[in-house]
């Protein structure tokens, strides 16, 4: 996960929805023709490193949509970056991106990506999990194909720490220390834990954040208490202090299982988040759940090609590559229950956490664009102690009048 900026909203009319491509994503091997009679040539956005393993998903999509030519290309900036590099030229973006779902509600209010159809919106509540479901979904539509879910684990050092220990917060930094970043908004969740809430219970009403609370007084307790725990590492680096062996454990998420593996080696472990003390409760440490999807772009000028490439490249073989290559966690009910999915013990950590109660689904505002870049030092200033305690009450009062402007 990554934080995402600020984008300056500009307006569009959003084109008709797309009609449903001929392969079904409730299938392990999509092989039907395409419905689309006319040539098309599409582009696809994703991250550098997902460039190698998309072209030959593609490839096998060509296979069968021989009139459908696609080139695969890294996003300008990543992902994390999709909104702010469409909304430079939609016109000039690709046809179909990756992004994450906290930038829906912004990249669907500027009119720059399609809903799904109906019976392409169908298919997905009846074959994700609900979480995909509700991530993609913006004032009542869809506008993502989900293809992977991402929340922060513990990983951690199983010849130093047990099961056990990192069970609970307490435990796990009397036992050992773990290295995490309170620079990073990504640590917000503690507000979570602590009983609050971010605009409400559906993550769509601009009024209903309650961290301007005395559970939000508490949360701000929590973190300002962490710089005195010597089981607790503050770095920008958590890998790096792991690798040197100046931490036992770190909060991460899957995008960095393979580098903690090698790290750690055989004495590589991960689990859900711990317990945590807030407000005189144990309560679960909760993290922020994320839906990558891929939305089509309102400019192209294939829209149902891009639809039936949307549906491949999410597809159950699809999730099921992207899991093997890069670790992604699939969201389609079929890839989770496969036998490579069930034996990986990163994925059942972060498929445990995506559990309500366990995690929150990213809102997807427009304002997340002002609480990302408000949320990071606001926690940094509590913890480092640069807020004061009298001052955490005027503090969360500030917070909820930034993220609540339109």
């Amino acid at each position: 996960m990554k934080i995402w900026k600020k984008m300056v909203l500009g307006s569009a009319a959003l084109l008709a929805a797309l009609s449903l491509a001929a392969c079904s994503k409730g299938s392990s091997n999509s092989s039907s023709s395409s419905n689309t009679n006319k040539s098309a040539s599409l582009t696809l956005w994703v991250d550098n490193q997902q460039v190698p393993y998309y072209k030959k998903i593609v490839k096998d999509f060509t296979k069968s949509h021989k009139n459908i030519k696609v080139r695969v290309t890294q996003g300008p900036n990543g992902s994390a970056n999709a909104k702010t590099d469409v909304g430079k030229d939609p016109t000039k973006a690709a046809d179909v991106f990756e992004v994450p779902n906290d930038q829906l509600g912004q990249m669907a209010e500027a009119g720059y990506i399609n809903p799904l159809s109906p019976a392409a919106a169908k298919d997905v509540k009846a074959n994700y999990v609900p979480e995909a479901t509700k991530g993609v979904t913006w004032k009542g539509k869809m506008y993502a194909y989900p293809y992977a879910q991402q929340a922060q684990t513990i990983y951690y050092d199983k010849s130093k720490l047990s099961a056990n220990d990192v069970k609970s917060w307490k435990t796990l930094t009397s036992k050992g220390v773990v290295a995490t970043d309170f620079t990073n908004a990504y640590v917000w969740p503690v507000f979570f834990s602590a009983g609050t809430k971010l605009y409400g219970d559906n993550g769509e009403d601009i009024k209903g954040s309650t961290f301007n609370s005395q559970n939000g007084v508490n949360a701000m307790k929590w973190f300002a208490a962490q710089k005195k725990n010597k089981g607790v590492m503050q770095t920008s680096n958590a890998l790096n202090q792991l690798k040197k062996g100046h931490a036992q454990a770190i909060l991460d998420g899957p995008w960095d299982a393979a580098n903690v593996k090698k790290i750690l080696g055989k004495n590589f472990a991960v689990a859900k988040c711990p317990t945590i003390e807030v407000g005189g409760k144990t309560k679960q440490m909760e993290s922020f759940l994320g839906i990558e999807g891929f939305a089509v772009n309102s400019h192209t000028k294939d829209a149902k090609a891009a639809s039936e490439l949307s549906t491949y490249i999410t597809n159950k073989q699809a999730q099921l590559i992207a899991h093997k290559e890069a670790g992604q966690i699939p969201v389609l009910k079929s890839a989770i229950n496969s036998p490579e999915v069930k034996s990986d013990p990163v994925a059942t950590s972060v498929i445990e956490m995506a559990k309500p109660g366990n995690s929150v689904l990213q809102p997807k505002l427009p304002q997340m664009a002002a609480f990302w870049n408000g949320a990071a030092p606001l926690i940094s200033g509590t913890y480092d102690g640069k807020i004061k305690p009298s001052q955490y009450k005027a503090q969360l009062k500030k917070f909820a009048k930034t993220v609540e402007k339109k």
